[in-house]
């Protein structure tokens, strides 16, 4: 019996696959909520530095774990052989419900591009759709991926070329105080997907030197274009403005004078976040399964599909809690939320690289990491951070409650 992945993947294909993972995950919506926070334009663009140095950190951390440890299962995995079982609980937990809020904004995101006035209807359909895609198997190969990425620089290439070509210069003002960390907290949102590289391992040729390479290549790029984005948004549109949106791209380019591209961007927006949510979907469904199997969740949770192959009772449970979430929540909420437990799992991550040992200037990154996620999840929106710690907390509750029975 076969036990091990096949090692298929080159330098190419890890690139692509971060490049998937992350521009899609908050580039068409994270403005808006990170500019009502930021207040300034100075501060906005800082805050995307200081989220990119924490992704940063995070990053490397990620490819030196999953080099020692080349399975699935990410920080899960990681906190549980370095730092024991409770700590790769945490990380577990952490990693679902904020991979499961991250859902819920993906969900939103597409609501607000393709039909504005109806976004709740059409994140439940776009949930229920692309989990049914995903209980059937179907998963997105790194040939896919191309494709997703091809369209998203599209748009994204479009949008900033109209704003550049036919925007004028906004008039100057801001949404509200400076606030750099707390605007940070919500644009690390749109680089969580870096790990995805991390955690292919065991699909990577020579994982030990193309993992190291291909992330730094992978966050510069996706650091150049979001730097792009957001100066054009500034620019054409104004902190207020901006401020206020939910469909920035679509709004820079009906602000341009090209109400003709429009619906090609809402569309071709629809798609690349369609994609995302595939792809997180199934990273949650399969965490849960993992978790499941180790008796950390319900083992109920660990039914595979007969015919199918897929953890479909998982997936079925990740769905209804985003529908919950999509028809309670705003987006600016469903992105801190996701923000606190992502930062909780990435300080988790940092710890773990940290315990590793090996040079001073990598234990030096895993401490700045470890550091940078704690003040950027403290610093972001009160409600947010309560209601993460309250959902951390309830893991942990029925994480010693089923210890002591056990």
């Amino acid at each position: 019996m076969i036990s091990t992945l096949a090692r298929r993947l080159g330098f190419g294909d890890a690139v692509v696959i971060g490049l998937g993972a992350m521009l899609g995950a908050g580039v068409f919506v994270v403005w808006g909520p990170a500019a009502a926070a930021a207040g300034t334009g100075g501060a906005l663009m800082l805050a995307l530095l200081i989220a990119a140095v924490v992704a940063a950190c995070n990053a490397t951390g990620s490819a030196r774990l999953a080099a020692r440890y080349p399975e699935s299962g990410g920080t899960y995995v990681y906190g549980r052989e370095q730092l024991g079982a409770f700590t790769g609980f945490l990380a577990g937990w952490a990693f679902v419900i904020g991979k499961t809020a991250s859902c819920a904004a993906m969900a939103l995101t597409i609501g607000y591009y393709l039909w504005p006035g109806y976004a709740r209807p059409v994140a439940v359909a776009a949930v229920v759709v692309l989990t049914l895609i995903n209980i059937r198997g179907v998963t997105k190969t790194a040939a896919a991926t191309r494709v997703l990425v091809a369209i998203t620089l599209l748009v994204l290439v479009t949008a900033v070329g109209v704003g550049l070509w036919g925007g004028g210069v906004a008039e100057a003002g801001a949404a509200g105080p400076a606030g750099p960390f707390e605007a940070a907290g919500l644009l690390f949102f749109a680089f969580a997907g870096y790990a995805r590289i991390a955690t292919l391992g065991e699909e990577v040729r020579d994982p030990e030197r193309t993992i190291p390479r291909a992330v730094p290549v992978a966050l510069g790029v996706v650091l150049a274009v979001y730097l792009a984005v957001a100066l054009v948004c500034l620019s054409v549109l104004g902190m207020p403005a901006l401020a206020r949106s939910t469909a920035p791209l679509a709004d820079v380019v009906a602000a341009a004078g090209v109400p003709g591209l429009v619906p090609v961007v809402r569309i071709g927006a629809g798609i690349a976040v369609c994609g995302v949510l595939l792809s997180l979907l199934a990273g949650v469904g399969r965490t849960i399964l993992a978790m499941a199997r180790r008796s950390d969740l319900p083992s109920r949770l660990s039914a595979v599909h007969a015919r199918y192959a897929t953890p479909w009772l998982a997936e079925l449970a990740v769905a209804v809690v985003i529908i919950g979430v999509v028809l309670a929540a705003d987006v600016r909420g469903a992105i801190g939320f996701s923000s606190v437990a992502v930062l909780t799992y990435y300080a988790i991550t940092n710890a773990a690289a940290w315990s590793l040992g090996g040079p001073k200037h990598l234990r030096a990154v895993a401490a700045l990491g470890l550091i940078g996620c704690i003040v950027l999840a403290m610093t972001l929106p009160e409600p947010t951070v309560l209601a993460g710690a309250g959902m951390l907390a309830l893991g942990v509750l029925a994480y010693a409650v089923a210890r002591r029975k056990g």
